[in-house]
């Protein structure tokens, strides 16, 4: 059975052939039993047979030819601004969308989209960062109720509208007004790993540091500390503390008061198939705490990063989303609510003034904040 459930594979369209798209498009390539591209659409002619050899899918020049293989949703990989004018037409066109993060360029753009297709509820965001596993076994953590009720989150991995993600995802925020203040400095950082892999450059070059306070004012909210290049740089680390009633999450470290005097500390234990003697293949098997597993790999037995499990995660909710057998798994409200606290700290960090985000039309969606601790445990 796939991921994706009982209907069989996730059957995607795809707008675009650059990076994200390539990434998608190798992993369907890797993933058959539970990913299926039927078509890319393209306007560039020289990408059309490059595609088309490299990875099977037929490419196509229009939304009409895209949508006559019948995809369950549509992934649009364009830049935010082109992306905010295909998803309109692709809603009007009946389609499910599955959008790029973000999902709007500015706070001008999010208002825009939500107008023209807020209401359909056809629209879900590619936000994976929730579901990297190793947040995902945090969260675990969090639902469990191990640390008590999350009050602050202190990210330090990954830029804006993702890092916006977790702190609303660890702390139940929804669309509470957020006051943040910001500030920057540069440095001069070597940074030796791009997109394409290693650059061969090892001199310095002057790199912005952002750290930015998230408030809602009662109680919640979030340290956010990035360094241009971060996310892929193996020379600077990727940190994330999540600070709770009763105890707090640095990493994989979990320490937690268990009685008035006790104090007890775990680590969420990864187990990596194929090391040694094991000859079952290199992958992900599962996360756990004190023997109790927090997460499991959905496509287990594949060699698959943990990015690559996270985006799989997205595309395969999203088809069970797309049939009616799953819940929606990132909704176009809430990524337009992490964008608007990234431009309020893009802002913030530009301006030197504080800046408090505003209660937008999309925050009927998402409805009043909730404490994750308070939430059922998913299945392991």
């Amino acid at each position: 059975m796939s991921a994706a459930g009982p209907g069989g594979p996730a059957r995607f369209a795809l707008v675009g052939t650059g990076y994200r798209a390539g990434m998608l498009l190798r992993l369907a390539r890797r993933l058959p039993q539970h990913l299926h591209v039927t078509a890319v659409l393209s306007r560039d002619p020289g990408s059309a047979g490059e595609v088309t050899r490299r990875f099977g899918p037929p490419v196509v020049t229009g939304t009409e030819g895209l949508l006559a293989t019948r995809p369950e949703f549509v992934v649009t990989t364009a830049p935010p601004a082109a992306g905010a004018r295909l998803v309109p037409e692709l809603v009007a066109a009946g389609a499910a969308v599955l959008a790029e993060t973000p999902p709007g360029a500015d706070v001008a753009a999010l208002r825009r989209l939500w107008d023209e297709v807020g209401a359909s509820g056809r629209v879900q965001v590619a936000e994976q960062y929730p579901s990297n596993p190793a947040n995902a076994a945090r969260l675990e953590v969090v639902r469990r109720g191990v640390i008590g009720a999350v009050g602050d989150v202190q990210v330090s991995s990954t830029q804006l509208h993702h890092a916006v993600a977790l702190v609303r995802a660890f702390t139940g925020l929804r669309a509470e007004p957020l006051r943040v203040v910001a500030v920057t400095r540069t440095s001069p950082l070597a940074n030796p790993v791009d997109r394409g892999g290693w650059t061969g450059d090892t001199g310095t070059h002057p790199t912005t540091s952002t750290v930015a306070v998230l408030d809602a004012g009662d109680g919640r909210g979030g340290l956010y500390d990035f360094t241009e290049t971060q996310t892929r740089n193996p020379l600077r680390a990727r940190r994330l503390v999540v600070r709770g009633g009763r105890g707090e999450i640095t990493d994989d470290r979990v320490v937690r008061l268990v009685d008035a005097t006790t104090v007890v500390e775990s680590t969420i234990v990864r187990r990596q198939t194929g090391l040694a003697q094991d000859v079952q293949g290199f992958a992900l098997d599962h996360l756990s705490l004190d023997g109790e597993v927090l997460h499991r790999n959905p496509f287990p037995g594949e060699r698959l990063s943990d990015e690559e499990i996270a985006v799989a995660t997205v595309l395969t909710r999203t088809a069970a989303w797309a049939r009616g057998a799953g819940p929606a798994p990132y909704p176009l409200a809430a990524a337009a609510q992490d964008q608007l606290v990234a431009a309020a700290i893009t802002e913030a960090a530009a301006t030197g003034r504080a800046v408090t985000t505003t209660r937008e039309a999309w925050a009927a969606a998402l409805g009043p904040g909730d404490d994750p601790a308070a939430r059922p445990p998913r299945g392991a």
